[in-house]
């Protein structure tokens, strides 16, 4: 089976696709799981138009929309997800049975410490529409209505991917997906998966870049601005004073979280203390690279400091920050220093970048086959995921597997690349990424 998967991080810096091919490994026995084997056939990323992009985390940000607004950029986004699926189709060659589609993230509802609610945005049927086959979207919910955090997702992919590897180990193995948000997967001896958020990955970082640079830069590149400042100690202090970091797992949060209000307030704070100026000048007289160095500090410590109580084996790193090498390099001294060795998904034949777009794809097959997926240790607590839209065609789903035993990534050399916006009638322009 070939599943179309795509997404949109909590950064909001394009659009990620997919094409994967997932086929049994090895016949099952019986009624037993099924073994899967995954390979990709085609990874891409479609940036943002611009001023749809400033949009997008404008509303993420709080800012209120009308409810005309709301179904203008909700069929907006439902259109750009349309085209980038048609893209990758056209640039694998591959005609997808199924599509995936996460959606945009433009809030994620904690209250009394426990997720109440998610809203991804991007109208499904427009990709169902253009593309001619079934579209499987809003994945998050039904986790949350049976008592879920709805997140991280992530936690059945690394079940099975990594649960054999950690019970022959006899050794817990960490993962930690370093999107907007970073999240870890704890992968026990026994079986079991713990998930939770740790808090900011790269959105604190690529926010105050962003500002800085007046949206000329949206990250730090290379960490090139991390490596050139150092770390403000007090109010790296301050920082982790953020009642998030105290709370227990599971739990889950968003940009709507940790934001620029979340870094003012911190500067001001350790400005005041020492007599210093408050507000946007306290901003200025910090050194702009001290402030980015301190950011990646705080998500290094925040991922390592939540795998203090379970001592895994190994850390294994994915996702945009991954591709950091200074937010990389701290993560793996604080970790080294605990016991931890640290690695990158790359080094298991998985591009860290996207590591959540092959997850998109599993999730997508199993709904298709009616597999309950685990985000928890609760297996009660496991359900089908996502709402289809069918597409032109009825909606003809196979009979169900009876569950998934493990997942086997197929290491193929692909190009991955980046697609452009363009204005045209054309919308997107190929290219490939350095």
């Amino acid at each position: 089976m070939i599943v179309l998967s795509l997404q949109s991080g909590t950064s909001a810096d394009g659009i990620d696709v997919a094409v994967v091919e997932i086929e049994p490994a090895r016949p099952a026995e019986g009624a037993n799981a099924t073994p899967l084997r995954l390979t990709p056939l085609h990874t891409s990323t479609v940036d943002w138009d611009p001023a749809l992009r400033a949009r997008i985390l404008s509303v993420a940000a709080g800012e209120a929309l009308d409810a005309g607004g709301w179904t203008r950029l909700t069929t907006e986004l439902g259109q750009a997800f349309a085209d980038a699926a048609a893209g990758g189709i056209r640039a694998s060659g591959a005609t997808p049975e199924l599509i995936v589609s996460h959606g945009q993230t433009v809030h994620h509802w904690v209250e009394g410490g426990h997720a109440r609610g998610t809203l991804q945005l991007g109208e499904p049927a427009w990709i169902a529409e253009r593309a001619g086959v079934p579209v499987l979207s809003d994945v998050r919910m039904a986790d949350i209505a049976a008592g879920g955090e709805g997140a991280p997702l992530m936690a059945f992919f690394d079940r099975l991917w990594l649960g054999e590897e950690a019970r022959t180990a006899g050794r817990t193995i960490a993962t930690v997906n370093l999107g907007g948000i970073a999240n870890v997967q704890l992968v026990g001896a026994d079986g079991s998966v713990v998930a939770f958020d740790t808090g900011p990955g790269n959105c604190l970082i690529d926010a105050v870049v962003d500002r800085q640079t007046a949206g000329a830069q949206g990250y730090d590149e290379g960490g090139r601005l991390a490596v050139a400042g150092r770390v403000h100690e007090a109010l790296l202090a301050a920082l982790l004073a953020h009642p998030y970091f105290a709370a227990r797992a599971p739990k889950s949060t968003g940009r709507e979280t940790f934001d620029l209000g979340v870094v003012d307030a911190a500067v001001a704070a350790v400005a005041a203390t020492t007599g210093g100026e408050d507000g946007a000048d306290a901003r200025d007289a910090l050194p702009f690279a001290d402030l980015v160095a301190t950011l990646t500090e705080l998500t290094a410590r925040a991922v390592v400091d939540a795998l203090a109580d379970d001592a895994p084996v190994v850390l294994v790193c994915s996702g945009g920050g991954a591709l950091n090498p200074v937010l990389l390099a701290r993560i793996a001294e604080h970790a080294t220093a605990r016991g931890i060795s640290v690695e990158s998904s790359a080094a298991r034949g998985l591009d860290p970048a996207f590591k959540e777009s092959l997850m998109f794809a599993l999730l997508g097959y199993c709904s298709r086959h009616g597999v309950p997926i685990e985000l928890g240790p609760d297996p009660a607590g496991a359900r089908v995921l996502g709402r289809f839209s069918p597409g032109p065609q009825p909606l003809d789903l196979p009979a169900p597997l009876a569950g998934v035993a493990s997942i086997v990534i197929e290491h193929r050399a692909i190009e991955r690349r980046t697609i452009e916006h363009r204005t045209d009638e054309h919308r997107t322009n190929g290219g490939a990424t350095p």
